[in-house]
């Protein structure tokens, strides 16, 4: 288990133990912009911070945030350093037997592959992708090499440098980085995974999900939650 990252919200952990048990800790990874990210005051932004505050408002909840390395992110939603994950993390089958998840608050979306030139060998060449990730699952059943990195700006450097031909990651996560530099492009074709992505929490907390998966279904009633995803374009919206 790695440890954890310290930053000025994380710092809250360890008074957060004093703290009523009302307060919820929400866990974040802080490096996956425009979803999660630090900014310059040194606090958590982004499309999750956004949703999660307006999520814990509408549920009545005091909540607080607290970052933590992606690789280590169930491990220590189990072990108790925080009460929820909101970290552009997919529904899947396979978490799904860990932890439990809300209703998603953001549709399936596409994952993509992003290299640095055309008629790349998608299936046997060196691929990169997030440790824990969906896309690192699927390159290890698809015949390519995987080549698996803690934070998702090594995915891209690895193909910056050569050491990975391309990386896998969510095409709303790659798509301003192509757009932003002129060496990147989309590569082969987009692939589908995961059910949209939702919140994580432990599966003792069954009335904490509940009151988050109302939250949610508030924000998808009243337009709110298609606004912000629009705001952050972070994923297509909800129909």
């Amino acid at each position: 288990m790695k440890k954890l990252i310290l930053s000025t919200a994380a710092l809250a952990l360890s008074a957060g133990m004093a703290l009523s048990a009302d307060t919820v800790r929400l866990g974040t990874e802080g490096a996956y912009a425009p979803w999660n990210f630090i900014n310059d005051a040194g606090d958590v932004d982004g499309f999750e911070r956004e949703l999660g505050d307006e999520l814990c408002k509408r549920a009545e909840l005091a909540c607080e945030w607290v970052t933590n390395e992606w690789d280590s992110i169930i491990p220590n939603l189990v072990s108790g350093n925080y009460d929820a994950i909101i970290a552009g993390m997919s529904i899947t089958d396979e978490r799904d037997e860990v932890i439990d998840f809300t209703q998603n608050y953001t549709p399936p979306d596409p994952s993509a592959y992003l290299g640095m030139s055309e008629g790349i060998d998608l299936s046997t060449g060196v691929i990169a992708a997030q440790t824990g990730t969906i896309q690192a699952g699927y390159v290890a059943e698809s015949g390519a090499t995987l080549v698996e990195f803690a934070t998702p700006e090594e995915t891209v450097a690895a193909v910056k440098n050569g050491e990975a031909d391309a990386v896998l990651a969510d095409k709303s996560y790659l798509a301003p980085i192509a757009a932003e530099d002129a060496d990147l492009m989309f590569v082969g074709e987009d692939v589908p995974l995961g059910g949209g992505v939702g919140m994580g929490l432990r599966e003792s907390d069954g009335e904490l999900r509940e009151k988050f998966d109302a939250a949610i279904q508030s924000m998808k009633d009243d337009g709110t939650l298609n606004t912000m995803i629009t705001k952050w374009e972070v994923s297509s919206t909800f129909e």
